[in-house]
């Protein structure tokens, strides 16, 4: 099952990346912001990825 989960984590992780890559474009968030951005938004969705495997690891 991790070899499953690892490859869709990265591939999240990456469309996820882009999408706030946009985000800042479109919403033209300084560049000194933007680094707070994406390291909020990499955590939370890194949390969220570890979450879901655990529940479905012992579940």
């Amino acid at each position: 099952m991790i070899v499953i989960y690892i490859p869709l984590a990265v591939f999240i992780l990456f469309s996820i990346n882009k999408l706030t890559n946009a985000l800042c474009i479109q919403k033209e968030i300084p560049e000194e912001r933007q680094v707070k951005v994406f390291r909020t938004i990499n955590i939370l969705i890194t949390i969220l990825l570890i979450s879901s495997y655990v529940e479905v690891l012992f579940t």
